[in-house]
């Protein structure tokens, strides 16, 4: 035996090739590891800032449905005012004629208290001349007009002026429409005149006057003597007043427009 058996050999243990390949398979392993950590984490540093974005919701049907709601509550709500503004227009424009008409109604009145003041003057001044000219009479077939001649035309003058601007309705009696013959009847009445109802019988009553020598307070009349169908009273300078007809209502009108058939006067 050698006498170094005994010692321990220095020398390195021969590695296997086996060992060797799987040293080599680990270091690559850590190589390869370290390499895509140290890049990931490159490529973290040299990203963009991130920025943060606000997805807005997505207009659902439900959603939809709302807002066309909303467009449909906002039209109907300027219909709304739309409307009330034309009905406190329309309510102002009622007021406004309310109050003409009021006006109209006392301008009417006060004529009117004028008119029968006057009519009871005139009854004074016909019981002081009843003695000086007697009460002129006309019969007809179907009325007795009795005049006293001291009547007063301004009266009856007055009253059918006080009427300028009535309606014309066939068969009224007044106070704010009339006939032809109801309103000749009701002025004539104002001075105690009282003719008969109808156009035919006035044309008849009184005495017959050449239309050349008409005065203020004569009744004229159209169409044949006891045939007539339109009177009015004659207020001078050419002019009558009468009820015409629906679409004049009472009016002053120039005879020379609508020349009369005949007169008659009982004043």
């Amino acid at each position: 035996m050698s006498h170094t058996a005994h010692i321990r050999s220095h020398r390195k243990p021969r590695r296997t090739a086996t060992s060797t390949i799987a040293m080599r398979a680990g270091v690559a392993g850590g190589v390869l590891s370290t390499l895509a950590v140290a890049g990931a984490s490159s490529a973290a540093n040299a990203a963009e800032p991130v920025t943060q974005t606000l997805e807005l919701p997505t207009l659902t049907a439900d959603l939809a449905a709302q807002v066309a709601e909303s467009a449909d509550a906002t039209q109907q709500a300027a219909a709304n005012y739309q409307l009330q503004a034309e009905r406190d227009a329309a309510a102002a424009e009622a007021a406004k004629q309310a109050k003409a008409d009021l006006a109209e109604a006392k301008k009417k009145a006060e004529a009117r208290k004028k008119a029968a003041e006057e009519a009871r003057q005139a009854a004074a001044e016909r019981a002081a001349r009843d003695a000086e000219r007697p009460a002129l009479t006309t019969e007809t077939a179907t009325a007795t007009v009795s005049a006293p001649a001291g009547g007063s035309v301004a009266t009856v003058l007055a009253f059918l002026q006080a009427q300028v601007g009535d309606a014309y309705v066939m068969g009224a009696t007044g106070p704010n429409a009339w006939d032809c013959s109801s309103l000749v009847q009701a002025a004539f009445k104002q001075v105690g005149v009282d003719l008969p109802r109808v156009s035919q019988d006035q044309s008849m009553v009184g005495t017959d006057i050449p239309l050349s020598q008409i005065q203020p307070g004569d009744i004229l009349y159209w169409g044949g003597k006891g045939s007539a169908y339109h009177v009015g009273v004659y207020i001078g300078n050419g002019q009558y007043l009468d009820a015409a007809n629906p679409s004049k209502g009472v009016v002053i009108q120039d005879l020379s427009g609508y020349p009369a058939s005949g007169a008659v006067r009982v004043l």
